[in-house]
């Protein structure tokens, strides 16, 4: 395996007076085909950190690479093309569009890029829905979804248009255990068998223990990384 993400003394202040720092000289080496969650108490910098790696933030100094492609150079429309490719997010709050069926909400990104036409994107967002347990839900509405399902959907939406990399705050933030384990076998099958790297925000120990790597952080630090219980390829 190779690194995916690289990570080289990336920090983010906020000026003011006096300056906030949010994240602080982090380095980290995260190999393709990983499940990795950063953990670590609230305000420590983990959401962040991620922001950084997902490319919604940019870092005040230090090096993000992807594939070995430094990252810091990007004009703001290059980096939203990035995402929008290579990316996929997964956040606490599903933000699916409520006028649009499961199906139109994980068919807007790829329409969005234009790599595939309607009828295209249709079959493959049939096919995302049915990976995950929904088929059958295809033609209905956010507001008509459980919880867990909505946020099934969210993740199917952000597997759209095949990202390497998927980055999740907070996943199981709203969800019961049951839904919760669910989503955890997913984050676990979207590394392990579809060779993605996966990187999560979480407080949930059942995510974190799940990983195989756990980053951990304190007052926007990266204070160590632990191995965690890597599954049978």
């Amino acid at each position: 395996m190779s690194a995916l993400v690289e990570a080289e003394h990336l920090s983010r202040f906020l000026t003011g007076d006096p300056p906030v720092t949010l994240v602080d000289d982090a380095s980290l080496k995260i190999e393709s085909g990983t499940f990795a969650t950063i953990v670590g108490p609230s305000g420590c910098g983990k959401s962040s950190l991620l922001y950084l790696l997902g490319l919604l933030d940019r870092p005040s100094s230090g090096r993000l690479s992807l594939n070995g492609s430094d990252l810091g150079a990007l004009d703001g429309d290059e980096r939203a093309r990035i995402r929008l490719r290579h990316f996929g997010f997964i956040f606490q709050f599903h933000f699916l569009l409520p006028e649009f069926s499961a199906l139109e909400n994980v068919m807007l990104p790829m329409l969005r890029l234009g790599m595939l036409g309607p009828a295209d994107a249709r079959e493959r967002a049939h096919q995302l829905l049915d990976s995950i347990g929904l088929a059958g839900k295809e033609a209905i509405t956010p507001d008509r979804l459980s919880g867990g399902e909505r946020q099934r959907v969210a993740i199917a939406r952000a597997l759209a248009n095949d990202p390497v990399l998927v980055l999740g705050d907070e996943p199981t933030g709203n969800l019961d255990s049951g839904n919760s384990a669910r989503i955890v076998e997913i984050l676990q099958m979207l590394a392990h068998e579809q060779g993605r790297t996966v990187i999560c925000v979480t407080h949930d120990p059942r995510i974190a223990n799940a990983s195989d790597l756990r980053i951990e952080m304190l007052d926007g630090r990266v204070i160590g990384e632990e191995a965690g219980n890597l599954l049978p390829r």
